[in-house]
Formats: structure tokens, sequence, C-alpha cells
């Protein structure tokens, strides 16, 4: 249950420029708080004790507001920003280094059993409000967009906005080995909306000309 101690703390340190001291992470933000009563029920669940397991995951929820399943597998430095409102489902298996904000859900569609929650690669970013549902992958590096609707396999390395999610950016070469917290994100109508406006000036200058 100590594993990733460190490493939690480290993760919030590096990836929120508010967060001032590693004092400050581990007793005022409710992520790192959750992260680690997660790692405790973990334990609990994993070694036969499903109702101990489960009654500390009860309480995490009423003091962080963040509901995680004692028996998602979550991997070292995950960052959870704000928190409120964030579900992980039992089966959910989050990598190294991921971000998460607030009001995302990780979860299934209702219709599976056995593994019914989604993957997620290492340095993933789930942006607010964002709802991954289902039991598949989500490629290592990728972004969730705030809102969007994931309903299937993401590639690494690529960019998912809109309901149902659509991949509007990807790209499987690696640049920096840093994790990318930018959350501008593309948006694809606006994107198209351009080139059509553009095409319809080009259109009105070729009229004049006659």
């Amino acid at each position: 249950m100590a594993k990733h101690w460190k490493t939690d703390i480290q993760a919030v340190m590096d990836r929120d420029p508010a967060a001032r001291s590693k004092w400050e992470v581990v007793f005022c933000y409710p992520g790192f708080r959750a992260v680690r009563r997660h790692r405790r029920a973990n334990w609990f669940f994993k070694h036969g004790h499903p109702i101990i397991a489960r009654m500390i995951a009860n309480r995490t929820r009423r003091i962080t507001g963040i509901d995680i399943h004692p028996g998602a597998t979550i991997g070292e430095g995950l960052f959870i920003d704000h928190g409120t409102g964030v579900v992980i489902g039992e089966t959910t298996v989050i990598g190294k280094n991921c971000t998460i904000f607030q009001n995302a859900t990780l979860g299934g569609t209702g219709k599976e059993v056995g593994k019914r929650h989604p993957t997620l690669e290492d340095e993933v970013m789930v942006c607010a409000g964002a709802k991954v549902l289902g039991p598949f992958t989500v490629g290592k590096g990728s972004k969730i967009g705030a809102g969007a609707v994931v309903l299937s396999e993401v590639p690494p390395h690529c960019t998912v906005v809109g309901v149902p999610g659509r991949i509007v950016r990807c790209n499987n070469v690696r640049v920096e080995e840093t994790i990318d917290m930018d959350q501008r994100l593309p948006d694809p109508i606006l994107e198209e909306l351009q080139q059509l406006c553009s095409r319809i000036g080009e259109l009105e200058r070729r009229i004049n000309k006659q």
C-alpha cells in the first residue's frame, strides 16, 4: 500500500502549478487522497476482503467526491485534478502518469460481462466531463477532450473530441517524453466552417472577375 507514495505526490507537483508544497498535496488535495485510499482498498479487494474494500471506497467517495471501485487497477503517478464527480469502474486499468479531470467517467455500457471498463495506457489525459465507456483501450499519450463520449478504441497519441467521440488528430511519433497537459484541443466543426468560408470567398472572387 505504501508503494507509489512518492510518485503519486510528485505527479501532482509536476502537473499542477497551484501546488505549492508536498505537504499541501498530502493534506489538501482530494485527488491525491482518493488515489492513496484506493490503493489501500485495492489491497483488501485483492486479498479476499471485498466488504472492507468497499467500506474504504464508500468513505473515500463521501470525503472526496471521487468514486473509485476497489477492483480498479491504477498505475503510479495518477493525477486526479479537482476530482469531484470522477467515476472509475471495477475492471478499469490505468497506466502510469495519467491525468483525469473532474466529472470524468471510466465506465461500462451495461452490456458486458467480465472486462467491462476501459484500459488507459501510459500518459493518457481524460479532460473534464469526458465519458469513456466500454472494454477497449485508449492508447499511450492520447487526449480525450472535455465532454467527449468515447465508445471505441483510440490509437496512441491521438486527440478525441465530440459526441460521439471522433479522432481529430493522430500522430504516432512522440516528439517529447514529457507529459502534455495542454487542454486546448482542436474544434473540428470550427475548422470545417473556416474551410467552407474560405471556399465561398474564393468562389465569390471568381464570380466578381467575370
